[in-house]
């Protein structure tokens, strides 16, 4: 038996083999939208080129269809108001989302999806199901299944 280092917890520890593996599945999925001929052009080339990364899929994640504030959108994605200002000024750009008086109040501004934007949605919907596809066949439906239902759980306790 090799004996081991008192530092070797540092690398095998739940929360750092949850945050590879949530990389390593937000990668997948920016690779399977790049490859989606149904995500308009210029994001696909983004995704492609690896200017999209996991932050700006907070936005894919966390805006509502029918459009979010900006601090309701970055306290749904942990984040500040300021650091959400400019994933959404990118993603503006990109022409996945506009900004538009809120009609409830007319100091606010609501963030939504562009049609490009709601593609974009549509292809991560499919990336995800197919991500998570191959996670099931990699570990196996019952190892998933146990996984999935042991992090829901957590996330809710």
């Amino acid at each position: 038996m090799t004996p081991t280092s008192d530092d070797d917890w540092r690398q095998t520890h739940l929360g750092r083999l949850l945050g590879h593996a949530m990389r390593r599945f937000d990668e997948r999925v920016l690779a399977l939208m790049a490859q989606d001929v149904e995500v308009p052009l210029a994001l696909s080339n983004l995704a492609a080129r690896q200017q999209v990364s996991a932050a700006h899929i907070h936005i894919t994640r966390h805006l509502a269809r029918g459009g979010s504030r900006l601090t309701e959108l970055a306290e749904r994605a942990g984040m500040t108001k300021q650091a959400m200002g400019m994933l959404v000024d990118q993603c503006e750009a990109w022409g996945l989302v506009t900004r538009e008086p809120d009609p409830l109040d007319a100091r606010a501004r609501r963030v939504l999806f562009t049609a490009d934007g709601l593609a974009w949605l549509e292809a991560f919907r499919r990336a995800v199901a197919q991500a998570e596809a191959e996670f099931r066949a990699s570990v196996g439906n019952e190892i998933a299944t146990v996984v999935t239902i042991g992090l829901e759980a957590y996330a809710a306790a």
